[in-house]
């Protein structure tokens, strides 16, 4: 005799493959749409002729001798900027943007000690891979880099 289809383990296995997939591809496609990743700028034609501002930028503090590195202590970056030529320390626009993640960009100003260390607080310690520009207010100048965080030790921004 032969057993009814319910009893037999194949068709149980089909059906169990299928809903499984079926079930995964779901949750995924959930997860995409709320976690969306923008990897691709809307704007590329104008980020594209600014580069040629920023290039004449980043060449004016190489000529002027400015450099900076970052480094992280718990919640509070510390920028430690060489003012180069400059007669004081300026007040700086620090705009950090996450590679991935646009929601988490942010932009500060932020002065210095005596020192010239530049130092910033913020509620939560910033974590992973990190692109920082440095401008002062009349945007003359600019210096910028990709920072990996957390970081004990100061980390050079390229010129």
């Amino acid at each position: 005799m032969e057993q009814p289809w319910y009893k037999q383990f194949w068709p149980w296995f089909l059906i169990t493959l299928t809903v499984g997939v079926s079930l995964l591809t779901v949750v995924r496609v959930l997860i995409l749409t709320n976690q969306s990743v923008h990897l691709v700028t809307e704007d590329y034609y104008k980020k594209g002729k600014g580069i040629n501002v920023d290039i004449s930028r980043v060449s004016t503090a190489k000529e002027l001798g400015l450099s900076a590195a970052v480094s992280s202590e718990g919640n509070t970056i510390v920028v430690q900027f060489e003012k180069g030529q400059l007669d004081h320390y300026p007040a700086i626009t620090a705009m950090f943007a996450h590679r991935t993640l646009p929601d988490r960009d942010f932009t500060q100003l932020i002065t210095s000690d005596a020192r010239g260390h530049y130092r910033l607080t913020l509620e939560n310690e910033l974590q992973g891979p990190w692109f920082i520009e440095l401008t002062p207010h009349d945007e003359k100048w600019l210096i910028q880099g990709r920072v990996e965080f957390p970081t004990m030790s100061f980390v050079p921004l390229s010129n």
